[in-house]
């Protein structure tokens, strides 16, 4: 398959109704989310991001994914197959992708709506996304610019502010510094060249 760059072209090649099939799967577990159809101005509105469009064949009408449950699928990249008649699309979903509230279409029993560690994953997969694509308007893209040492002055500040809340404020203020330093730590994890699952077999051999 020929993976998706910004910097190259893809040319889907449209069947009869101007229609090209489009795989959805998860970008981290990687499984397959649905199944849909593009036009050309459905692939090119995904292309640009950050959500995932579709084309229709019942309304005869473009829809983004989303757009009323709020369950987007994020772009995370693109490829084609070999004969270019056939997209694969990575995404991050926020929510159930099905409308009958399942992980998949390929489901048949209901998303549980308890939060896991997979969001873990997940954002670290966004950092990714971040650093190759460094957009302009990213908090991640202007700390991984600043370096590892502004990186890790802010990883040594957000430990402070834990350690404070911990002392002295509400459980909700506690959360909200602690997930301010885990974001942090992946950050740092991603410049060190690591990625989450090394974090997780070291804890899982100290939990024998």
């Amino acid at each position: 398959m020929q993976n998706f760059r910004s910097d190259k072209k893809i040319t889907p090649k449209y069947n009869s109704d101007g229609l090209i099939t489009a795989v959805i799967q998860n970008s981290v577990t990687k499984k397959v989310l649905m199944v849909g159809f593009m036009n050309s101005e459905a692939f090119k509105l995904t292309l640009i991001g950050p959500d995932v469009w579709f084309y229709s064949r019942s309304r005869k009408k473009l829809w983004k994914k989303g757009e009323t449950s709020g369950n987007y699928l994020k772009v995370m990249d693109v490829s084609i197959d070999c004969d270019e008649d056939a997209l694969l699309i990575s995404v991050n979903p926020i929510g159930p992708t099905c409308h009958n509230n399942t992980e998949s279409c390929f489901d048949k029993e209901e998303t549980s709506t308890e939060i896991n560690s997979e969001i873990i994953d997940i954002i670290f997969s966004v950092i990714k996304d971040r650093a190759k694509k460094l957009p302009e308007d990213s908090y991640t893209t202007k700390l991984i610019k600043s370096g590892k040492g502004r990186i890790s002055q802010k990883i040594v500040e957000e430990s402070g502010e834990v350690a404070v809340a911990i002392m002295s404020q509400t459980k909700e203020d506690i959360s909200e510094e602690m997930a301010d330093l885990i974001y942090h730590l992946l950050v740092g994890m991603y410049i060190s060249d690591l990625e989450p699952k090394d974090i997780y077999k070291i804890l899982t051999n100290r939990n024998k």
